[in-house]
């Protein structure tokens, strides 16, 4: 009886090669018991900064530090053995210089033990993205509607919409590609754009509010459980968790009340 072959993580090498064929599958992950669970299904894992607002109830991510990422991502790659873990960079630790960069993104991959860093901007992070690169930390970029940017954009707007926009969006595409940016996430963008930018781009698109057409898809996992009360318009809900989990806490409040639990089966014995 030969032994279990030993299950091999996903490499940023396979991701970059996956353009054009079998669609990537990713999801945000930041709790180890639910990591262990979309292991066996994703490609691709990302420790989101969105966690900030679905894990610890900020308004955005822009309070997110370093060492809350560090913390989840570390715990992320202790809980998984299969996908690619991807850990986002947040707001202020990565804009101001290339070499700030490469110290938060050094400090996030050795301490996590993370496979790559995302970064959010097209051109403007070009410089900073072949920093990295050259230094051997790969990078997903991440382009469109760049939440860390919000509020110099009014706000969650999908981009795209007057059509003279689009030429930088191109442009965004063919900066972070460049760069040495292995995939890119597209947020946000009316489907014929992310549709023309992922026909245009030779590294993998990531779509997430974006077109089908893209290389792959990213939803933040608690919004494609309905674990939280609301949900951007573009999600696809395939799980009604809050109502599972409401439901069960209230059968327990009701056990406890009743003096129906625990039973005698249900204590140390």
């Amino acid at each position: 009886m030969s032994a279990q072959a030993p299950v091999r993580r996903i490499t940023v090498p396979l991701i970059a090669a996956r353009k054009g064929g079998e669609p990537i599958v990713a999801l945000t992950a930041s709790h180890v018991q639910f990591a262990q669970i979309l292991d066996a299904y994703c490609d691709v894992l990302l420790v989101g900064d969105s966690l900030g607002m679905v894990t610890h109830g900020f308004e955005s991510t822009l309070p997110v530090t370093v060492d809350l990422m560090v913390a989840h991502g570390a715990a992320v790659v202790r809980a998984t053995k299969r996908a690619l873990v991807v850990v986002d960079m947040p707001f202020g630790s990565y804009e101001e210089s290339p070499q700030v960069a490469f110290r938060t993104a050094a400090r996030i991959m050795a301490e996590t033990g993370c496979q790559a860093v995302k970064l959010e901007g097209g051109a403007r992070m070009a410089e900073t993205i072949a920093f990295l690169t050259a230094r051997g930390i790969p990078v997903m970029a991440h382009i469109g509607l760049t939440p860390q940017s919000s509020n110099a954009m009014g706000g969650f707007k999908t981009q795209g919409r007057d059509e003279d926009s689009w030429p930088l969006h191109h442009a965004d595409a063919q900066a972070v590609t460049e760069a040495g940016a292995f995939s890119v996430v597209l947020e946000g963008m009316v489907e014929p754009l992310a549709a023309e930018v992922t026909a245009a781009c030779p590294i993998p698109t990531i779509g997430i509010g974006a077109s089908k057409t893209c290389d792959g898809q990213i939803l933040v996992m608690e919004d494609m459980l309905g674990l939280g009360d609301w949900a951007p318009k573009f999600v696809r809900q395939f799980a009604d968790l809050r109502a599972t989990v409401d439901k069960a806490v209230s059968t327990y409040a009701k056990a406890v009340r009743d003096r129906s639990f625990p039973g005698e089966d249900e204590t140390y014995q």
